[in-house]
């Protein structure tokens, strides 16, 4: 047993001898501690201007890395513009933050295979997003045709082992939206992979079962996923209930029960083909609360606390640090962080919202009571 254990812990869900030989846990009366290896998020929108000022420390606090995405208006399509984009950055962050943004490229139909060589030589650059033109937030300019346009790109990001980042969703508007990721596994992704299976590959926020059974069926190490949140704890129920529901409305969308729980088991499950990515995108309130709100859920103050409850309620809390902070860094051959992370069972009530001079924020579970809060050691 760990030695540092107290009991009672009536929070415990989970047989202690997972925890055996470990100091991961200790808990103290009525509460619990987990001691873990600092998170880092796979897939986060910081935007940029005032809004990049005002949400950038919220990432900054709980994560030691990110990996950005480059949907700005214009987008991030150079290893230029990204250099200058990651300055803005680190121009904001908090003092003393060792918070570290890791950049990302913006496919087109005209990225050329010289600038992903020049985004591997930059030490800046450590991936490439493809968002199929339309697809969510400022993808107008994304692809339009990955294999006509884009596979000499594709052959030298293999080559340069240069992870193609997945927006997984197709545009045509005669499939239905709910089956759009399982229609783009089928029509684009699989083809992708048998063609070049050397191109490193992560699915981002997957939302179904299709996803999770694709990626648990391509080699391991070479096709992993992100996992946000809102796909762990919401379905599509949380669109309309009590009325229309803005701030739960995202891309890709949400979708039903059983989707949603096929995925809470694959995270839980211990593979290390699933990571963090909150896919965090703020939006300013008057712009999510409007005829033709953005998508997109504000949750970088309050994810690891969601993470946690989600594993907690599967019973699987020996399993948390490895999604957190084990599988990401491994599948990008990054060292993991060495810096640690308190997360203490205790209730704490999320803010209505964040005020700034531009605007309010809404957070995702705003107003509501979480049990679980970080904190730096």
């Amino acid at each position: 047993m760990i030695k540092s254990l107290v009991l009672p812990c009536k929070a415990l869900k989970f047989p202690l001898e997972k925890f055996e030989g470990r100091k991961q846990l200790r808990c103290k009366g009525p509460k619990m501690e987990l001691t873990l290896t600092q998170p880092d998020d796979w897939h986060l929108h910081l935007r940029d201007g005032n809004l990049l000022e005002g949400v950038v420390s919220h990432s900054a606090s709980h994560f030691g890395r990110a990996i950005v995405m480059p949907n700005l208006k214009p987008p991030v399509t150079t290893t230029a513009a990204a250099v200058a984009y990651r300055e803005s950055i680190l121009k904001v962050l908090p003092v003393n933050s060792n918070f570290t943004p890791l950049m990302t490229l913006y496919l087109t139909d005209k990225t050329s295979p010289e600038e992903i060589k020049r985004a591997r030589r930059s030490d800046v650059v450590f991936a490439v997003k493809l968002y199929p033109a339309g697809a969510t937030t400022n993808s107008q300019d994304g692809v339009t045709d990955l294999f006509g346009k884009c596979l000499p790109v594709l052959e030298e990001m293999a080559e340069q082992n240069m992870p193609l980042l997945v927006h997984g969703e197709v545009t045509d508007t005669n499939v239905d939206i709910f089956d759009r990721e399982k229609v783009f596994i089928e029509t684009i992704l699989k083809p992708l992979v048998q063609r070049l299976p050397q191109l490193k590959v992560v699915m981002e926020h997957i939302t179904t079962m299709d996803a999770v059974r694709f990626v648990e069926s391509c080699k391991e190490g070479s096709v992993a996923a992100t996992v946000t949140p809102q796909h762990l704890l919401l379905n599509r129920n949380s669109l309309f209930q009590g009325g229309l529901q803005p701030h739960n409305y995202c891309l890709p969308v949400l979708k039903r029960e059983i989707h949603r729980e096929a995925i809470v088991a694959a995270v839980t499950s211990g593979s290390k083909r699933f990571f963090l990515g909150t896919d965090s995108a703020p939006h300013e309130r008057r712009r999510k609360e409007c005829p033709c709100g953005c998508a997109g859920i504000y949750n970088a103050p309050v994810a690891l606390s969601l993470y946690a409850k989600v594993f907690e309620d599967a019973g699987a809390l020996d399993k948390l640090e490895a999604f957190t902070s084990f599988n990401g860094p491994d599948f990008y051959g990054l060292p993991r962080n060495t810096s640690k992370i308190k997360m203490t069972r205790t209730p704490w009530k999320v803010p209505e919202s964040f005020s700034f001079s531009f605007g309010d924020i809404i957070p995702m579970f705003a107003g509501e009571t979480l049990e679980w809060q970080p904190s730096f050691m």
